[in-house]
């Protein structure tokens, strides 16, 4: 749906907008939900692949991944790139009353109780669980086995699959994941119902290491790669990517003074050990590492030893085409009374990388005066700190939101640039401003770039139908 034309949306409208059951909304949009308790997760693939890491509860939701939610106007801008007026016309139905019928569908998604946890009833043997992991997942039977005898692997009698069990810190079952065992079709992962999120599939060692996975079978698969000692150390399995789970462990296990990030090698993983990291040292945790995989992840370096064709680890696109715009930036010494004018003619022609390049250039400028320094070093260390502070993880939004973000950028440093000259705190507070405007137009570029990567594969079938 394309708006062009500004409306005026009303007070009662916005309200309307807020209250529209997204639980309700996304079903009739076609959406995939899957029930967990009170809340559901929000099943969709991307270009990175497929993701779970959304949860919806009535007209909330949050992406546990990106660390961000809202109601439903920010849901549809953020995960769908729709702008304001794009977005309230999609909820409002086009119409200005047609929001009340979605507001009062399923309300009972929100006021449902969250059901006790139960777990599985368990098969007489776990003959196909044991076959499943040995031979299609090459897990070493020894491990298995020790995973079984404390009851934390078996097999559920229902529809056999495997089942993965997420004791507390007394060795009490509170969370549990089912893993089908079929080898072929749809193999599904699932979370039972009532499971605790604060605790997952794991084992606590007398070591203070503390090695951490995003599935079950990624954290038997290093043990088997690694298993010299292995006992003595701690594994935990995230089940997605819940940072939950390995907060609580920590709380609870205080030898616990490294933390080793082993999710997989592709974007999602990337993003994964990023986002994790970040929460990890705002919760005081500083001794944290990176351990990859050699292909997509732990199981596929399994498969390879035993001659199959791994999947490989790729690239985040995002991340190296954001660090690659960073490093084609070069310092251009400018005279300072100047700088709003060739911004503003760069970004009305929507120049981004020229936006970038203007704004930290000035910003290295101002900075050189105020720390008495040569303005082509502070430049190198500004775009240093570009490199280092960017989490592709939180730069999700689509081209219209970013670029409000930009234009908002624009306006802050236009606006702080004319108290130049100014004192020393204020010069800081410029330079910072026009850090953040470079940071903007790159993110802008990236998406932009991203865009054009993902339109090319369309157009080549375009261009293959007409022929």
């Amino acid at each position: 749906m394309q708006s062009k034309k500004y409306i005026p949306f009303s007070e009662q409208d916005r309200l309307m907008a807020s209250k529209v059951d997204l639980v309700s909304f996304l079903q009739l949009s076609g959406e995939k939900l899957e029930r967990v308790g009170k809340e559901y997760k929000l099943i969709y693939t991307d270009s990175t692949g497929k993701h779970d890491s959304i949860t919806v509860c009535g007209n909330r939701w949050y992406d546990h991944k990106n660390q961000i939610g809202g109601g439903p106007v920010k849901f549809l801008r953020e995960h769908y790139g729709m702008s304001y007026q794009e977005a309230m016309l999609e909820l409002l139905g086009g119409e200005r009353s047609a929001a009340l019928e979605i507001v009062s569908l399923k309300k009972e998604s929100q006021n449902i109780c969250k059901k006790e946890f139960k777990l599985p009833d368990a098969n007489d043997d776990m003959r196909r669980v044991f076959a499943y992991l040995t031979k299609q997942r090459f897990i070493a039977p020894d491990v298995i086995s020790f995973f079984a005898h404390q009851h934390k692997i078996y097999e559920d009698r229902d529809h056999h699959n495997v089942v993965f069990v997420g004791t507390d810190e007394n060795g009490v079952p509170r969370q549990a994941s089912l893993r089908s065992t079929i080898s072929f079709g749809n193999a599904f992962r699932l979370t039972v119902s009532g499971s605790d999120t604060k605790y997952s599939f794991s084992h606590f060692g007398n070591s203070g290491k503390l090695f951490v996975f995003e599935a079950p079978i990624d954290m038997l698969s290093f043990i088997t790669l690694y298993q010299k000692d292995w006992k003595q150390h701690s594994y935990i399995a995230m089940n997605g990517v819940y940072e939950s789970a390995v907060l609580e462990a920590l709380k609870c296990h205080l030898n616990l003074n490294e933390i080793v990030l082993c999710t997989d090698n592709d974007s999602g993983g990337i993003d994964a050990a990023e986002r994790l990291k970040d929460i990890l040292c705002e919760n005081g945790h500083a001794n944290i590492f990176r351990m990859t995989s050699r292909n997509k992840d732990w199981n596929e370096d399994l498969k390879e030893l035993h001659g199959l064709a791994p999947i490989p680890a790729s690239v985040h696109l995002r991340k190296e085409l954001f660090s690659e715009n960073v490093l084609q930036l070069a310092f251009e010494p400018l005279q300072l009374d100047r700088i709003a004018g060739s911004l503003n003619a760069v970004l009305s022609r929507n120049k981004y990388t020229n936006v970038s390049n203007i704004a930290l250039s000035a910003s290295a400028e101002i900075l050189a005066k105020v720390n008495e320094k040569p303005a082509e070093d502070i430049f190198e260390n500004l775009r240093n700190h570009l490199l280092k502070g960017y989490r592709a993880y939180s730069d999700r939004g689509k081209i219209p939101s970013k670029t409000d973000t930009l234009k908002k950028s624009h306006f802050e440093a236009i606006r702080q640039l004319k108290i130049y000259p100014a004192t020393k705190e204020q010069m800081k507070n410029i330079a910072k401003s026009l850090f953040d405007l470079a940071d903007s137009a790159l993110k802008c570029n990236t998406e932009q770039q991203m865009q054009e990567q993902e339109e090319a594969p369309r157009q080549d079938i375009e261009i293959k139908m007409s022929m």
